[in-house]
């Protein structure tokens, strides 16, 4: 074999910082703790900071391959824990606060942390569980007690030289069904999978943008889109606990806000109050929607009424992202009604993440956008195992992750999510999802929210049961959603009744927790003209 003569240079995370610290030092990045105060730092003292965490976690004994938690929101010093852990080649554990206290000293205990950094919000979740956490040997509050951690330590001179295969970060699964599953991710996968998302066919994160970060950063490495910042060299703002519509909207104008990302709930609430306050987001260019659909009525008020371009993207937890949803240039050249359609999909395969869909028997299925099947995925930033967990039914024999959805795809490569395959409907031996009533449920006028179940059926096996949160002060009728769902997708389909909830419960990673609506609605008895 004839080797290319390139250099040997390893893929390193602390090769990001180091890049913004050097080439974008006097970038913004704006953040508001729990306190809400507002700081206003850069990528220099981001970079100096971590190196000065880095040292004192040295200090602290924390070495190569040690797990340290952290309990936090969307703040500069998280940001700085992303980077100065994971610099010494410690291990980034973020653990999501939303999570039962059962389900975080399973996460602790099965990671084995050594040290958990607590942002002040969780200092009495923390106290009750630090008991049942006998790995942990320092509980660190992301405040004071942080700033005198890292105050007397002598900041590292320069990144210790690591494997690129050493591991980086550990995310756990929420964990609906089971225990939560630990995914560890290298420097070598977070790496890549931050390029592809700096990427045109991925977020487009550049230089030029300023982005607002509403996922959370205890959620997937928060899409790498942290990463991705300092790798781009981005203004990156970072909005702490409040995802209030107006404090959202206060972001984006203030800062310039030209790209952000979160779940389809938070765009809900800022279209809803930028139509009551008469207000605009005029900097505002693109946003990013994962963790559920977004609805094509949020898709066109965005888009039209206020010039903001909506982008689906697929991930989970074992892959961060796997499509986005950038027109090709040829889709770019269709009729407004055709882009929409594409625009309600999952996105494109994206470039280092292969996605095939296959039948019963493990036969791939035609790429038609029509025919569904399970949604199997490979490549260098997915992941091959779980961590210290035997999960034999988690992968095909020739190495694909089961991803746990029923999809479809056509020959662009556009994914369309049909459901999760336990929450896929199956009535009279087809296949109902639940996803498309449930987006069909809320372009209706006056609903706010929508969740969908199935539930024993006698005739037909499984029908489906539609949940509906409306908006405050409006009545909406059950006929007035019938007809309007009844235009969106085939008749059949309809569910065969309506409830009006206050709440749908969600999980600790934002989406619609089916588990608990089933169980609530298991003797819900079908109307007598449906029976």
């Amino acid at each position: 074999m004839l080797r290319g003569l390139n250099m040997d240079r390893q893929l390193l995370i602390s090769s990001l910082i180091d890049y913004a610290g050097r080439n974008h030092g006097a970038t913004s990045v704006v953040s508001r703790g729990s306190d809400d105060e507002t700081i206003r730092t850069n990528w220099s003292e981001v970079e100096q900071r971590s190196r000065q965490l880095a040292g004192a976690l040295v200090a602290a004994d924390v070495g190569v391959g040690d797990r340290v938690g952290t309990i936090g929101w969307n703040d500069h010093r998280h940001l700085e824990a992303y980077y100065g852990i994971t610099g010494i080649g410690a291990v980034l554990h973020t653990i999501n606060p939303r999570l039962s206290d059962d389900q975080i000293v399973y996460i602790v205990n099965h990671a084995a942390d050594t040290i958990v950094f607590v942002d002040p919000d969780f200092a009495e979740m923390a106290a009750r569980i630090a008991p049942r956490c006998p790995t942990v040997s320092q509980w660190i509050g992301f405040d004071e007690h942080y700033e005198s951690f890292i105050a007397g330590a002598e900041a590292l001179d320069g990144w210790p030289a690591l494997d690129e295969w050493s591991a980086a970060t550990l995310c756990f699964t929420s964990g609906t069904t089971g225990n939560p599953k630990g995914v560890v991710q290298s420097h070598r996968s977070i790496v890549l999978q931050t390029w592809a998302t700096c990427t045109g066919d991925g977020h487009n994160v550049n230089s030029g943008e300023s982005i607002l970060l509403a996922v959370p950063m205890f959620h997937v490495n928060g899409w790498a889109i942290p990463f991705a910042a300092a790798m781009a060299g981005a203004k990156l703002v970072l909005p702490g606990p409040d995802l209030s519509p107006e404090t959202m909207v206060g972001w984006i104008n203030t800062e310039d806000i030209t790209f952000s990302a979160g779940v389809p709930t938070i765009w809900l609430g800022v279209v809803q109050h930028l139509q009551r306050a008469g207000a605009d987001v005029p900097t505002l260019r693109r946003i990013a929607v994962g963790g559920s659909a977004a609805p094509r009525s949020l898709m066109d008020t965005l888009e039209d009424e206020y010039g903001v371009f909506v982008s689906h993207v697929w991930g989970m937890t074992e892959m961060t992202q796997g499509s986005a949803g950038r027109f090709t240039h040829r889709v770019e050249r269709l009729e407004r009604d055709e882009q929409r359609k594409r625009q309600a999909m999952a996105g494109r395969e994206l470039y280092g993440v292969e996605l095939r869909i296959v039948d019963d028997e493990g036969n791939l299925v035609p790429r038609d956008g029509r025919t569904p099947g399970e949604l199997l995925a490979r490549g260098p930033w997915v992941a091959g195992s779980y961590f210290e967990l035997e999960t034999p039914d988690s992968h095909t024999p020739d190495g694909w992750l089961r991803t746990g959805d029923v999809a479809t795809m056509d020959g662009e490569g556009y994914l369309t999510i049909v459901d999760r395959a336990k929450d896929v409907i199956k009535s009279g031996g087809e296949w109902i999802s639940s996803i498309d009533l449930e987006n069909a449920a809320v372009g209706c006028d006056g609903v706010l929210e929508a969740a969908v179940i199935g539930l024993p059926h006698d005739r037909w096996g499984e029908r489906p049961l539609l949940c509906c949160v409306v908006e405050d002060g409006r009545a909406v009728e059950i006929q007035q959603i019938l007809d309007h769902v009844a235009s969106e997708v085939p008749k059949w389909w309809l569910p065969n009744d309506i409830v009006f909830i206050d709440e749908i419960p969600h999980t600790g990673t934002g989406k619609i927790d089916k588990k608990l609506l089933r169980q609530r609605f298991a003797d819900h008895g079908w109307p007598e003209a449906t029976s």
